[in-house]
């Protein structure tokens, strides 16, 4: 950070997202719960989980909270169609395609089978059952799937809809919005229960990460925001989250500003490579589900928890701390990955 600013109050930070359109999508606050029987496996710090796989829209997830500011916006520019991309078992695509529907706006969804087969299970099989009108493609995701996106919303726009287009540059910033107001959120939650946390986790490398990394700025919380990254970007991730930041930033008409190394965001619990199970995803998995009843995904949660577990062990999370574990859903995936799952079980 180049510059200190005066820290806002929860409520201050969440007067200031008043001033951007926004749709009531999200069954929010969503709860705080302490994981006790998990952290006496790991005999480790005291640990909460945030659970946003419980924010609603058909199982739940971060892009719910995404998806109030995103989807405003559509409304705002009096869309009437949504062109949205991502992998084929993309929890993302499932929330927006439950937030088209919940508004009415039809939905095309371009799902890349290049990290995973595209039989019709987990989100792809929800996918369908919601009627979105699904387009399997084989490009890569990044640049080459924004790239393809924005070239059938124009296909769309020449034959006389009005299209809103996942845009990489001007959406995660306003999507990032969102989880600035969840970290206030939580600041909230675990002051009510007088507790101050040391650390959050959360599966992130764009906009759910940009904005916890801006919220805990502009709250002036001391703590670590740890973001673990599912999958290797053609950028500089972290000066490409700072960025966003930064932009959210703007939008809220805040001051302050992030660098690169504001940003704490790691890319070694991925494993080969995105949407790949991993020895660690698989047993933060089981732990989670076996002492607490509450279950991750292998490609997204598990390997953050994963990471959570790294740092106890190695002793990076002591005793003393308190760690807030964000679970940003992804449940419908397990279903696709039975295969991999049991293999590894």
């Amino acid at each position: 950070m180049t510059k200190e600013h005066a820290a806002l109050t929860p409520e201050q930070l969440r007067a200031s997202a008043t001033r951007l359109p926004r749709v009531s999508l999200a069954h929010l606050p969503t709860p705080l719960e302490e994981m006790t029987r998990f952290a006496k496996r790991l005999e480790g710090p005291r640990i909460f989980i945030k659970r946003d796989d419980c924010t609603g829209l058909v199982f739940g997830g971060n892009k719910t909270r995404h998806n109030e500011f995103l989807m405003a916006e559509a409304l705002r520019q009096k869309a009437d169609v949504l062109v949205w991309g991502a992998g084929v078992q993309s929890n993302n695509c499932r929330q927006t395609v439950a937030a088209c529907n919940k508004l009415g706006i039809d939905c095309h969804l371009y799902l890349t089978r290049v990290a995973h087969n595209d039989d019709v299970q987990g989100n792809l099989l929800l996918d369908h059952l919601m009627g979105a009108k699904v387009h399997v493609v084989d490009c890569a995701m990044g640049p080459d799937l924004d790239n393809l996106l924005l070239a059938e919303a124009e296909k769309l726009r020449q034959a006389g809809r009005k299209p809103f287009c996942w845009d990489r540059i001007t959406g995660r910033p306003i999507a990032a919005v969102s989880y600035a107001l969840c970290m206030a959120e939580i600041m909230e939650q675990m002051r009510a229960q007088d507790v101050t946390p040391t650390a959050v986790y959360a599966s992130a490398a764009g906009a759910t990460g940009a904005g916890l990394a801006i919220g805990k700025a502009v709250l002036g919380w001391k703590g670590s925001v740890r973001l673990i990254a599912p999958i290797r970007w053609p950028w500089d991730t972290a000066a490409d989250m700072a960025e966003v930041s930064n932009q959210t930033a703007t939008l809220l008409g805040l001051p302050q500003r992030l660098s690169k190394a504001d940003i704490d965001v790691r890319d070694d619990f991925i494993g080969a490579s995105y949407g790949v199970v991993t020895p660690g995803s698989r047993e933060a998995m089981d732990l989670v589900a076996r002492s607490e009843g509450i279950l991750l995904d292998p490609v997204y949660t598990g390997k953050a928890m994963a990471a959570l577990i790294a740092d106890i062990r190695s002793g990076r999370l002591g005793p003393k701390d308190v760690a807030v574990f964000i679970h940003t859903g992804g449940t419908p995936a397990v279903f696709a990955y039975r295969d991999e799952l049991m293999g590894q079980a």
